[in-house]
Order: structure tokens, then C-alpha cells, then sequence
């Protein structure tokens, strides 16, 4: 690669976009809330907050020092990451909280992103993300799962056309905060029935002492807040 075309891709990295027409933002918002909110679709769509979720407990567990071991991902939406070091601690306490919030926050970023016109950027960041997350998944479903969705990135930053790439990234955005919302609602109903006994929020009650109602609470103030604040980006307001 010269240096000219080297150049050329880093322009168009770095550089802005045009943001697409108020209609493509809404349509976009329409589509995500198709896969959102009716329960037949969300059971698939499900799959990529389990991706973010999963890929945020591996990001902080390297981030505080931890040793990340491995990530697997399952058909029915669930997911494990394992990592080494002090079963205490702020690191463990950390990784532990990144699960649930790592999708609001990802799809508040990438609102910041969108509404500074860094649309390829976006794409290229979330490419990234994902070929640095397939090297630890330890499971062939869960190699299948990133594998497609980094190559749905990849396709789409390469060969699509600048609207595409747009609505796209649009589409992609507004689901990580609307899906960011729905799982904590999920853990919510499932400890009023009694079940999920070994959460997120359970185990950092153990951790902290902390009643996991008020984890939970923190989930949900997070998902909603992001979702508030990312959609008066996204929307301009």
C-alpha cells in the first residue's frame, strides 16, 4: 500500500459524513424497534446484545488486569465470560457490571460518533471490536455468531454506498440502545419469579454486599439514560 492510498483511507476514516435525512432516522428507529420490542425477532436479535454483553465483561476484565481465558456465546441468547486473577476486588467488581451496561454505553458511543457524521468510522471501530473478540471465543456457535456479524460489518464498509453505510449504522446504533434496555427489564422479571439466582446482579450483591435490587437499579439507569441521551443525538434534538 503507498503512501497516497494509505492516506486516502485515513481521510476517509477520520473524516465526516453527510448526516442522512430525518426520515432515514426514524425509519431506522422504526426497523430497530421491530426487532426490539416483539418477542418472536428479539429472540434472534437478542444474539448481538449477548455479543456486546459478553464482549464488555472481556473488555474490563483486561482492562482491570484480569487474565481473559475464554468467551462463549449459546443459541438461546446466553453467554460466559471466564477470566483469572482475585475472586474480590474492584477488578472483579468492574467486570462483573460491564455485562448488562456495555450495550447502552456502546450504542450511546457510537450516537456520539453518529452525530459528529463519523459513520465509517463507526463501522470500522465495530469491525474491529469484533476480530479482536473472535479470538477468544471458545465455542463454535459463538465463532459463527461474531463471524457473521463482523462480516456484515466488513461487507457494508467496503462495498456499500454512503447511504447504505448511514442507515446502517443508524439501524445498528438505535438497537444497542433499545436492546440495552430490554435485558435488565428480562432480569428483572426473572428474580421476581425466583430464577436467575447466579446474574450479573446476584453475584455482585456477593461481591459488594450490595443488595442486587439496587445493581439492578443501576442497569436500569444506565440503559435508560443512554437511550435518552443517545436518542436526542441521533434524533438532533
Amino acid at each position: 500500500m503507498d503512501s497516497t492510498t494509505a492516506s486516502s483511507l485515513w481521510d476517509e476514516l477520520v473524516g465526516t459524513q453527510p448526516d442522512p435525512d430525518l426520515w432515514v432516522v426514524l425509519a431506522t428507529l422504526a426497523a430497530a424497534l421491530a426487532v426490539v420490542v416483539p418477542q418472536l425477532p428479539w429472540r434472534i436479535s437478542r444474539n448481538a446484545i449477548t455479543i456486546a454483553h459478553e464482549g464488555g465483561h472481556g473488555l474490563i476484565a483486561l482492562v482491570t488486569g484480569r487474565t481473559l481465558t475464554g468467551i462463549r456465546l449459546h443459541s438461546d441468547t446466553s453467554g460466559l465470560t471466564v477470566s483469572r486473577g482475585k475472586p474480590h476486588g474492584v477488578g472483579m467488581i468492574l467486570t462483573a457490571a460491564a455485562g448488562y451496561t456495555a450495550p447502552p454505553l456502546l450504542g450511546l458511543g457510537g450516537a456520539a460518533l453518529l452525530s459528529g457524521g463519523r459513520i465509517t468510522l463507526l463501522l470500522w471501530i465495530a469491525t474491529a471490536l469484533l476480530v479482536a473478540m473472535l479470538v477468544m471465543i471458545r465455542n463454535a456457535y459463538g465463532v459463527l455468531t461474531v463471524l457473521v456479524s463482523g462480516g456484515l460489518f466488513l461487507l457494508v464498509s467496503w462495498l456499500a454506498g454512503p447511504q447504505v453505510q448511514a442507515a446502517f449504522a443508524y439501524v445498528v446504533v438505535w438497537f444497542l440502545l433499545l436492546g440495552g434496555v430490554r435485558p435488565a427489564f428480562e432480569l428483572q422479571a426473572k428474580r421476581r419469579r425466583g430464577g436467575a439466582g447466579d446474574s450479573d446482579a446476584d453475584q455482585l450483591s456477593r461481591l459488594t454486599h450490595v443488595p442486587a435490587g439496587l445493581w439492578l437499579f443501576l442497569f436500569h439507569a444506565v440503559s435508560l439514560c443512554s437511550l435518552i441521551g443517545g436518542g436526542r443525538w441521533l434524533l438532533e434534538l
